[in-house]
């Protein structure tokens, strides 16, 4: 069921490449579009999702199983959102008309890609997808041609090699321990005979690969240069939706449904989310780059999820699915402004703005929404999912771990604040008298991410039963 969200995209790079070059060119912009906001849609509406299910070609064709759990549906929504922001800020900054067309034909290949990651339950079938999603990536991060793009490309190159040799390796010996590739199969094989050289080791090279797909540290050399270096939308799409999909998601779902929460992965997801959320912390503090800044605030906060997948609760898997989803949007709305603030300047050196709130209020607020709601300030969505880490880490006697989340949304706080008043507060600096807001490509998309981060907050009683706790469901299935 469900692969019309995988047919879907791939449709659209056929229909964008049919012999009618000029009219699929106009056509291109707001066929993406249509596709995200179709697949968003989907998710919003059940109905809607529960009706195109009935259309399982590519399920009946390759043999594989596409399914729907709410984790798949809070991705799905992230994906849809992330790629209809990416589709506008594209259109946007990009003046050629031949890149902007490459770049969404390989953007549907990218979002055909992250769908059957988040809907397959078979481990060999979630590696191609992944590889889908990253070979589209590594196009996407070079596409500038310039020589930072292809050194961030080369680095993201380089490790994800890495992290798919090992990912490989760890699939081989499932294979052989299980005779099987399903999620279910593995489970059972894993949980007769736990303590296996060959199971060990090869657990221990999957968690790696995700680690490095995640950006986590010390894993996570290609993420500062990666995002940096690519263009605006490439930067959202990454930092927004990708590594949370071939590299979180993946290891929510592998961890939860079949590695199972022992102890040692427990502490072993602890100490990783605990080093990103510090280190990456302070890494941002140090910066001058707008982009690089986000790029290292985007490890700190990964780190957060983890520590709440670490805690092996459900209330703590449910946090984390939260801050997922949280941190897609508010990360995407800040590259965004960055974006704006680079277009409209000409530079992103926070040393060299000051007072652009003058020029570019919207800008300037909707960075201070993201912002508060990343430092985890109420009554944002981000205060909300940190919280129900933080609780879940202390109610299952992790303090240490629990009063370290707190301490680093201290410092999460202090480098949105120097990024605030370096950017956006005091007097107008030199030479930016003509600055003037973002248009509409820019500014329509953040006030829709704004608003979600707002409402997220202020609405949860009347979500948190729907949307947050049914995620911890996904704790042993």
């Amino acid at each position: 069921m469900f692969s019309w969200l995988i047919l879907l995209p791939f449709l659209g790079v056929i229909i964008l490449n049919l012999p009618f070059r000029a009219l699929m060119r106009r056509a291109a912009f707001w066929l993406c579009v249509f596709i995200a906001s179709v697949q968003v849609c989907a998710v919003v509406f059940p109905a809607v999702c529960l009706w195109m299910g009935k259309l399982d070609i590519l399920g009946y064709i390759l043999k594989i199983n596409f399914t729907l759990d709410n984790l798949s549906r809070v991705m799905l929504l992230c994906i849809g959102m992330v790629t209809f922001t990416a589709v506008f800020v594209e259109r946007q900054m990009r003046r050629d008309e031949d890149k902007f067309f490459n770049f969404l034909n390989l953007l549907l290949l990218l979002v055909a890609g992250l769908n059957g990651i988040v809907m397959v339950r078979d481990i060999f079938s979630l590696y191609v997808f992944l590889e889908i999603a990253a070979v589209s990536s590594f196009i996407l991060i070079g596409s500038n041609k310039d020589f930072a793009a292809f050194e961030g490309a080369f680095k993201y190159i380089v490790l994800s090699v890495v992290a798919t040799v090992l990912m490989l390796s760890a699939i081989a010996l499932f294979l052989i321990v299980a005779g099987d590739t399903g999620f279910s199969s593995i489970s059972a094989a894993l949980k007769s005979s736990p303590d296996r050289f060959f199971v060990i080791l090869a657990i221990g090279m999957f968690l790696c690969a995700c680690f490095i797909k995640s950006g986590l540290m010390p894993f996570h050399g290609w993420v500062p240069d990666s995002y940096s270096s690519a263009p605006a939308s490439v930067s959202i799409l990454l930092a927004g939706i990708v590594t949370k999909a071939v590299g979180v998601y993946t290891l929510i779902r592998v961890v939860s449904a079949v590695f199972g929460f022992t102890p040692a992965i427990k502490s072993l997801l602890l100490a990783v989310g605990a080093l990103s959320v510090v280190a990456g912390a302070l890494a941002a503090l140090g910066q001058r780059d707008f982009k690089r800044m986000l790029a290292y605030s985007s490890i700190s906060q990964v780190g957060y999820i983890i520590l709440g997948l670490g805690s092996g609760t459900a209330l703590g898997v449910a946090g984390a699915v939260f801050h997922l989803f949280n941190h897609s949007v508010f990360k995407s709305l800040l590259f965004l402004n960055s974006a704006a603030v680079e277009l409209e300047t000409g530079t992103r050196d926070m040393e060299s703005l000051s007072g652009l709130n003058k020029r570019m209020p919207l800008t300037g607020i909707t960075s201070v929404l993201a912002s508060l709601s990343c430092a985890g300030i109420p009554p944002l969505a981000g205060f909300w999912s940190k919280l129900i880490i933080i609780i879940a880490l202390w109610m299952c006697g992790q303090y240490f771990y629990a009063c370290l989340a707190v301490a680093a949304s201290v410092l999460t706080l202090a480098y949105f604040l120097s990024m605030q008043r370096k950017i956006f507060f005091g007097k107008l600096g030199e030479g930016l008298e003509n600055v003037k807001e973002a248009g509409f490509g820019l500014a329509f998309p953040a006030v829709l991410l704004a608003l979600v981060t707002v409402g997220a907050g202020l609405f949860l009683p009347l979500i948190i039963h729907v949307f947050i706790f049914p995620q911890g469901a996904i704790v042993g299935g």
